[in-house]
């Protein structure tokens, strides 16, 4: 009975929607046919965006983002969290900036970033009045560089989440560890390598899939940084979607692609799962 209301709730807002959503993938669904039935069109969908180059461009995108965002994610992170494991002179106040980072809406951390990179922004300014550049960086404008202009801007984001959760890990391991590691004269990376990294891998295992689903759902900062451009070279799978479906008004073929975006990420979850089994047993 207590866990009712919880079950009614995901019901009504997560397993009702992907329902529809499934539905919808399969199905010839516009503007004039959204509020009638829905005529099944079967593999239609999925076979269009196949067919076209977009959909293999911003798969191959959402590839490099996600990547580039669990990997730097996880190592600053891990990095951040380590340097503060130990209380400091300003650990508090390195702390209260992480949560404040962490806890910024996506749309406000945006914005900021949008302007730092622009042509008059920050970074651009002090390269060009410090004699670096002689001409501005185009983070966002040039398709070589700015999809991993927001990739970063995306890891920097998640950093914050994945350092707390990291030296929480780190300061759950006994400290006799560490003084019995001393005592037979390791190094403080050696301390890191065989102490730390090993002791906090059901961690590790934990914020893999949580960064790589946070990267998956990263839509926010492409809408407000570059809207999927220039052209298309910050399109992901989840932004292709948003255009197919609230732009070209073509929902079936934009639920096809949400459907590709759910898929890659279960089927990240049933791996993570397997591994957590397997760590359980080896345990």
């Amino acid at each position: 009975m207590f866990a009712a209301p919880a079950a009614l709730f995901l019901a009504l807002f997560s397993l009702f929607p992907l329902v529809q959503l499934l539905r919808m993938s399969v199905s010839d669904v516009s503007v004039s046919t959204l509020n009638e039935s829905w005529e099944f069109t079967g593999t239609q969908n999925l076979e269009t965006n196949l067919a076209g180059d977009a959909f293999g461009d911003a798969t191959l995108n959402t590839v490099v983002f996600v990547s580039i965002v669990t990997v730097l994610g996880l190592a600053i992170g891990l990095a951040a969290a380590i340097l503060l494991a130990k209380s400091g002179r300003w650990t508090g106040f390195i702390l209260a900036m992480l949560v404040f980072i962490w806890a910024l809406p996506p749309v406000v951390n945006g914005s900021v970033w949008k302007f730092l990179l622009g042509s008059t922004g920050l970074f651009n300014s002090v390269a060009l009045d410090t004699g670096l550049r002689d001409q501005v960086i185009p983070f966002l404008f040039d398709d070589s560089i700015a999809l991993y202009s927001v990739a970063l801007v995306n890891a920097w984001a998640v950093v914050p989440f994945n350092a707390l959760v990291f030296r929480a890990a780190i300061m759950g391991i006994p400290s006799e560890v560490f003084e019995a590691a001393r005592m037979d004269g390791a190094s403080r990376w050696g301390e890191i390598r065989h102490i730390v990294v090993p002791m906090v891998k059901p961690t590790t295992l934990v914020l893999t899939v949580l960064t790589v689903v946070y990267g998956f759902r990263s839509f926010d900062f492409i809408y407000v940084m570059t809207f999927g451009g220039p052209g298309t070279a910050t399109t992901t799978l989840p932004f292709l979607g948003y255009v197919q479906a609230f732009v070209r008004f073509d929902f079936g073929l934009g639920a096809s692609t949400a459907v590709v975006a759910v898929l890659m990420v279960v089927i990240l979850a049933v791996l993570y799962a397997r591994s957590v089994r397997r760590e359980e047993a080896h345990s």
